[in-house]
């Protein structure tokens, strides 16, 4: 056994000090009320639509306001795991799927219903510890933590208190060029929370979380938004979770304060929610160092109060949503129908060695082949291009050309088509061989990206077997060899200019499909 459970009797006497970060494994139990989500939808209702300022503009006029004060910035970040089922049952969760229809006992809260640890809750935890350079504890425990939604039936949430599974860590960002460029080290830790849907609706009732809490380590509204896309990259890459903010997989709380530069004493913290992108992050972050700024430099930092403020993204600012008057009772204490989880070496080491390449070695590697850093940005950042690009290299092909044709014409063909790029007919192969004829002069590079329009092939495609019904119906008869004929066609109504490799494999599905 690689993971072991072991019987957990007593509660630590004394509460470990934070001194460094920690990664904690939560189970996602529920969320903000109906209430609050109506109040949201109504205030935004009222509120007047306002135009959205182009980022590097918004920065400079907040670097100007802002220039004798510091921001101090951190984030929470919820990570939602792409498990098959849920943290402590057999229940499978699908997202949009009707409203209680993925649920059991356990789910509900029933009295007798015990939770059993699912163990690829512990395996995506070690890995997301693992790639963020967090050191694991090799034993830990389940907490329960009381608090009230009408969508938690227990009254509790199963989470961990002060034995996580991992602490501190740290994370490497590079800015993008027109935000001046660079790499930035940022240091973090994690605590539990939960978010949830608008109705009492217990699909999501157990559907587990990591929450990854960042030390007060960021200073602009564009370094948080990129620490945050820069987590959602690991955790795609490691195949822990999607990571989509619209489905409320990947979310983000923050938290801002400003102080007088040189001053080492924290300012008074804000938290804003409602993020769902990352541009939001960005804006809504700008907007409230603006406004805790203005209030310093009018002598009202007073009426800067620990809250929790909403985004309104209409309006294109922050509202108060709740005061906060204190620090909440969770009256934590050990979950005493889960036994305690022991990790060993083999095992740990085991995912280890499972781990991908992940983007910020990706993006030194990229560097490393001579390619400028926008070049390295785009390329790395979704792991399905990379893996593109990566598999056209180890063809042969030129990188830099490599790169210049996923960044230009194959990425605005699939914005035109809404595919990625898993889904185009061209394959890794079939584009280093067009870019070595391209190099070698046996074709200009504008016949090139001719013969790659897809679009275009299926329309010759299509229009050659309309001409030629009787040929159709004897190549279904059993007569293959006729897709010779078709193909000779295709390539007479494209002047040669349609690549083999593309036609054939458009040919061979528009010659086979179902009638």
């Amino acid at each position: 056994n690689v993971i072991q459970a072991q019987p957990l009797f007593l509660y630590p006497s004394a509460l470990l000090r934070r001194k460094n970060g920690v990664l904690y494994c939560t189970m996602k139990g529920t969320s903000q009320s109906q209430t609050q989500t109506a109040t949201e939808e109504r205030q935004q209702q009222k509120s007047p639509q306002k135009v959205k300022v182009p980022p590097q503009k918004q920065m400079r006029e907040v670097s100007k306001i802002a220039a004798d004060y510091e921001a101090v910035i951190g984030i929470e970040t919820h990570v939602q795991l792409s498990t098959l089922t849920k943290a402590f049952c057999s229940c499978p969760y699908s997202y949009g799927a009707q409203p209680n229809t993925c649920i059991c006992p356990v789910c509900m809260g029933l009295p007798g219903a015990l939770p059993v640890l699912n163990s690829k809750v512990i395996e995506c935890a070690v890995k997301l510890a693992l790639a963020l350079n967090c050191k694991l504890s090799f034993s830990s425990k389940f907490d329960r933590k009381q608090y009230f939604y009408p969508d938690l039936p227990k009254g509790y949430q199963i989470s961990q208190f002060d034995i996580p599974i991992a602490t501190g860590g740290s994370i490497d960002l590079d800015l993008p060029l027109e935000f001046g460029g660079g790499h930035r080290s940022t240091i973090f830790f994690t605590q539990q929370m939960s978010n949830h849907p608008l109705q009492v609706d217990l699909n999501r009732a157990g559907v587990p979380l990591l929450e990854i809490v960042s030390e007060p380590d960021m200073r602009t509204g564009i370094e948080a938004s990129e620490y945050a896309a820069e987590l959602q990259r690991v955790v795609r890459y490691l195949g822990v979770g999607n990571g989509n903010m619209q489905e409320g997989s990947l979310r983000c709380d923050v938290n801002v304060s400003v102080r007088p530069i040189g001053q080492a004493e924290f300012g008074t913290k804000v938290e804003i929610k409602n993020l769902n992108s990352f541009s939001s992050i960005n804006r809504a972050i700008d907007f409230e160092i603006s406004r805790q700024v203005n209030l310093h430099n009018q002598g009202q930092q007073d009426s800067i109060v620990q809250e929790t403020r909403l985004w309104e993204e209409g309006a294109q600012k922050t509202v108060t949503m709740r005061k906060k008057e204190g620090l909440a009772d969770y009256r934590y204490f050990p979950e005493p129908d889960l036994p305690e989880v022991i990790l060993t070496k083999d095992y740990v080491d085991s995912v280890g060695k499972s781990l991908p390449e992940l983007p910020e070695a990706k993006r030194r590697r990229y560097e490393e082949m001579g390619l400028s850093m926008q070049d390295v940005l785009f390329l790395a950042n979704d792991i399905t291009v990379a893996d593109f690009f990566d598999a056209t290299i180890q063809k042969g092909a030129d990188v830099k050309l490599a790169a210049n044709w996923i960044m230009g014409d194959i990425a605005a063909y699939m914005k035109n088509e809404k595919l990625s790029i898993i889904d185009i007919k061209l394959v890794p192969h079939e584009l280093a061989e067009l870019i070595a004829s391209i190099k070698s002069g046996t074709i200009s590079g504008k016949i090139g990206k001719e013969i790659t329009d897809l679009g275009d092939i299926e329309k010759m495609v299509d229009k050659v077997i309309a001409e030629n019904p009787k040929q159709l119906e004897q190549y279904r008869s059993g007569k293959t060899k006729l897709q010779g004929y078709f193909a000779g066609q295709v390539m007479k109504a494209s002047k040669g200019k349609a690549n083999p490799g593309v036609l054939n494999k458009v040919l061979v599905e528009k010659l086979n499909a179902k009638v």
